[in-house]
């Protein structure tokens, strides 16, 4: 079937949308209550088009043979300014210091095309704040009822905190549970936050606060940035998704006056050190119940506490890596270098909105002082003026604890945890003699992938679940008893860490998937594949905390977690 779009004539067929063919064209049509992954919502009406002379929305309107379709004209145009219009006759005049501001905002953006002024009105505000999680702020003020927000943790995630209801003839978005987001089952993932089209849902951010601390030099301050963001960041700076962006990082944050940069790619090489020597001791001295569940995702470990509480022993105790970094730092670190702990402030960078609130957990208070998000650290960067896509490619982490190997980079994707510690664990159990280090098996972006692996004279049975709508069903089929499995790794966003709650937006399947090309690609170039390899890591144990799941280890690096349901 043919149509013409702004002169050019496509072939399409009747199951793409008009939305969808412009898309392929590279024609930008506005659009609030649509994403790439979820579809469109079929509420704002803004993208609309002329088709056959007629104005219909191009999200929900198939193209017919011969339909000619033109995507701006005047009254086009006219459509989309009566919308934009209509939406800031009831929305917040506070664009100078929205957290959206800046780029993020898509209605913000679109009034800027179509000129539609946010006119100086003094609007009352009818809902309160709800600054009660950890990680993220909730302003229905701002809401255009897009119900992109209810889509994503409906049919991507599958935990339904929000509904829509009608009051008083009026639609409202609202919480399912509770007053408020903590009283809610929301685990803090952050997937509604970056596809809210406004600032109705943003990350709890902590820029202003950490860019004075920062100026002010009252503490010795060290970063870690976790492994996704070098694949991620660029994206802020209009450089390809995957791009190792390492060392402009490194520089950058050198720039901001941070007195050392290190990498959660070493914490999480201690990780599998550790979480590699728990699953053999559960595997081979019975110290625990199988299977056991990888712990370095919070959003997994809310989800589980607060809906399977009774796997709560089948987590590991291993801290994340984030938070193994912020224990050694204010321990190893401090005794090594000379430092008072209590002059240290340990600042993580994050692809994450639920490490925010990890990093205040009452098993763990004290490890990390402040997380910001990917983004946040764009805007840290941005308000400092510094110019990151000119920054220099030569840069690298201090030494101590900035050496990761790329089996802890891995950790930033879907499989990489389970992979990262079969590198290890396989080369334990054989005495060095298994020399397999990729598993393209659990790779990838399929919901759940299954796997064994005999290393040995043992066949480890292994499970990776992408993204936490698939948690239950892995859940209750071992409930059931129709689900055997030693080692499950599971990971709250889909694709992993690379699709955080934090993460440049825009984010879909198609930037997720280069993402995870750009770390693979790392993995495959590297010299150092395996944890146990990293000479860093080698120092820790020799000169510090001696054996893995040993007694400082135990104290320092593992933890409990709780009953929330």
């Amino acid at each position: 079937m043919r149509i013409e779009i702004d002169g050019v004539i496509v072939e399409t067929t009747t199951d793409k949308t008009l939305l969808e063919n412009c898309e392929e064209l590279g024609i930008n049509i506005p659009t609030l209550c649509y994403h790439k992954d979820l579809g469109s919502q079929k509420v704002c009406g803004i993208c609309v088009v002329e088709a056959d002379g007629e104005l219909v929305k191009s999200c929900e309107t198939a193209g017919r043979e011969g339909m000619v379709v033109r995507t701006y004209t005047d009254e086009i145009i006219e459509k989309r300014k009566e919308i934009l219009n209509k939406i800031m006759e009831n929305h917040p005049n506070d664009c100078l210091t929205c957290e959206k501001a800046k780029g993020d905002c898509d209605l913000q953006n679109a009034c800027y095309e179509y000129g539609v002024v946010n006119r100086d009105v003094d609007l009352e505000y009818t809902y309160e704040i709800d600054r009660s999680s950890s990680g993220m702020v909730r302003d229905m003020n701002k809401c255009i009822l897009c119900e992109k927000c209810v889509a994503v943790c409906r049919d991507t995630q599958e935990i339904e905190v929000y509904e829509v209801v009608e009051k008083d003839g009026k639609r409202e978005i609202v919480l399912k549970e509770g007053d408020n987001l903590s009283a809610s089952k929301c685990i803090t993932c952050g997937q509604c936050v970056k596809v809210c089209p406004v600032g109705a849902l943003t990350e709890k951010n902590h820029v202003v606060e950490l860019n004075q601390m920062l100026k002010k030099r009252e503490k010795h301050f060290i970063v870690q940035m976790a492994p996704a963001i070098k694949h991620t960041i660029g994206e802020e700076f209009f450089i390809a998704p995957g791009t190792d962006a390492t060392s402009k990082m490194v520089l950058a944050l050198k720039k901001l006056g941070f007195d050392r940069v290190f990498s959660t790619d070493y914490s999480a090489d201690v990780t599998i050190m550790e979480e590699g020597t728990e699953l053999l001791q559960r595997l081979t001295e019975g110290k625990g119940k199988l299977p056991m569940f990888t712990s370095c995702c919070p959003g997994w470990v809310n989800y589980m506490e607060q809906n399977y509480p009774q796997f709560i022993d089948n987590l590991s105790s291993c801290k994340s890596p984030q938070q193994i970094f912020g224990a050694l730092a204010k321990s190893y670190y401090s005794k090594e270098m000379n430092i008072p702990v209590e002059d240290i402030f340990v600042v993580s960078i994050m692809p994450c909105t639920a490490k925010k609130g990890e990093a205040e957990r009452e098993q763990m208070p004290e490890d990390v002082d402040m997380v910001i998000t990917t983004r946040e650290f764009a805007k840290l960067v941005r308000m400092n003026r510094i110019d990151f896509a000119y920054l220099g490619d030569d840069a690298d982490y201090d030494s101590f604890m900035g050496k990761g190997s790329s089996a802890g980079r891995i950790f930033g994707t879907s499989g990489g945890v389970m992979e990262a510690a079969l590198r290890t664990v396989s080369h334990v159990l054989t005495g060095g003699q298994f020399e397999k280090l990729e598993f393209n098996e659990i790779r990838g972006f399929d919901n759940v992938k299954e796997t064994s692996v005999e290393v040995g004279e043992h066949k480890i049975k292994l499970a990776v679940v992408n993204g936490i709508s698939s948690a239950k069903v892995v859940l209750d089929a071992i409930e059931r008893g129709e689900a055997d499995y030693d080692f499950i790794e599971v990971m709250a966003c889909h694709g992993g860490c690379i699709s955080g709650g934090g993460a440049p937006i825009p984010d879909n399947y198609d930037v997720r998937r280069r993402r995870m090309e750009g770390m693979y690609r790392f993995d495959t170039e590297s010299d150092l594949r395996k944890s146990h390899e990293n000479s860093e890591v080698k120092a820790l144990y020799e000169n510090y905390l001696k054996d893995p799941c040993g007694h400082k280890s135990h104290h320092l690096l593992h933890t409990t977690y709780s009953d929330k349901s």
